[in-house]
């Protein structure tokens, strides 16, 4: 397996080969060992600078990578647009290339609309992180959800992952997607029809509306956050509706009658899509998920700034 990635930039898994999701896994194996020591710094990235850019709110994603940075002693900037000049009529390129300006390496960007990142790429010099753009794709939460999957089984290949809920609306969903069906895992998504995407069917993934027969067929199931926030319209008559069809509560997780590992993307809300008791359950991998996040952007940064060889 090649030590180097294929590519310049993270902008989503579409672009990224299955050699490509291994190393960053393997690498991300010895940064979670790292993450453990007593000292949980290296000086891997100690004369690089990473901007981070968050044209939309993000308290977990941009924690994660700010912690990642510092753990690989790399110097930061941290960025929100929204006390910003942005909303002062700048565009994105103008704020970019300030931020360039100040000699930055890296960017990792979340931004609301889908194609931000790669039309950065195209117009600057710094290697781009998608950190999230808008419903299309958040690559590093698919890379520390398959590195998850992958420590909990053992491996990714032959598992069936049903990923729940609001598949429409969600970049978690379609990321993770790409990076299983490219790690020889079965998807299937379950979610209401107003909530189900048209393109799904062409992406190679079963669809189910019925929760219980999702759960009775996974080995794992992937519950995602309702985003009420990117809902102009109604997609269901009442969350309460929602919680009754789709919810998933330890009566529901105790009459499949087989063990099933829980995992959510965060943030969770709690009596909506998963009860507290599920996700403080020995089924659920979610404070997993959390840790391997640092982990798995440690890998992502060190990589792309080609300190593989070193």
């Amino acid at each position: 397996m090649s030590r180097k990635l294929s590519v310049k930039h993270l902008l989503g898994i579409k672009q990224l080969t299955t050699d490509d999701i291994e190393l960053i896994l393997s690498t991300a194996d010895h940064f979670k060992e790292v993450i453990n020591r007593p000292i949980k710094k290296v000086p891997s990235l100690r004369d690089i600078t990473i901007a981070n850019l968050f044209f939309e709110n993000s308290t977990r994603t941009r924690t994660s990578f700010e912690l990642a940075e510092r753990r690989l002693s790399a110097d930061t900037v941290n960025f929100a647009a929204s006390n910003s000049s942005v909303k002062k009529g700048e565009t994105l390129i103008d704020t970019v290339n300030n931020i360039l300006a100040m000699k930055v390496d890296m960017v990792v960007m979340r931004h609301p609309n889908p194609g931000a990142c790669v039309f950065l790429s195209k117009h600057i010099d710094a290697k781009i992180v998608n950190a999230g753009d808008g419903a299309h794709e958040h690559p590093t939460q698919a890379l520390l959800d398959a590195f998850s999957i992958r420590e909990k089984h053992g491996t990714v290949k032959g598992k069936k992952i049903v990923i729940v809920g609001d598949v429409l609306h969600s970049r978690v969903a379609l990321s993770n997607i790409f990076c299983l069906q490219k790690l020889g895992a079965e998807v299937m998504v379950c979610g209401p029809r107003t909530l189900m995407p048209r393109y799904i069917s062409s992406l190679g993934v079963k669809v189910e509306y019925d929760l219980r027969k999702a759960l009775e067929w996974c080995d794992v199931a992937n519950m995602l956050r309702i985003q009420l926030e990117r809902q102009d319209i109604k997609f269901f008559p009442t969350l309460r509706e929602y919680t009754m069809q789709y919810g998933l509560d330890m009566d529901l997780l105790n009459s499949i009658g087989k063990e099933i590992t829980i995992m959510h993307p965060g943030p969770i809300n709690r009596g909506v899509e998963i009860t507290s008791e599920v996700a403080d359950s020995a089924n659920s991998i979610i404070l997993d998920q959390v840790e391997n996040g640092v982990a798995v952007r440690m890998a992502v940064l060190y990589l792309l700034a080609g300190r593989s060889d070193d």
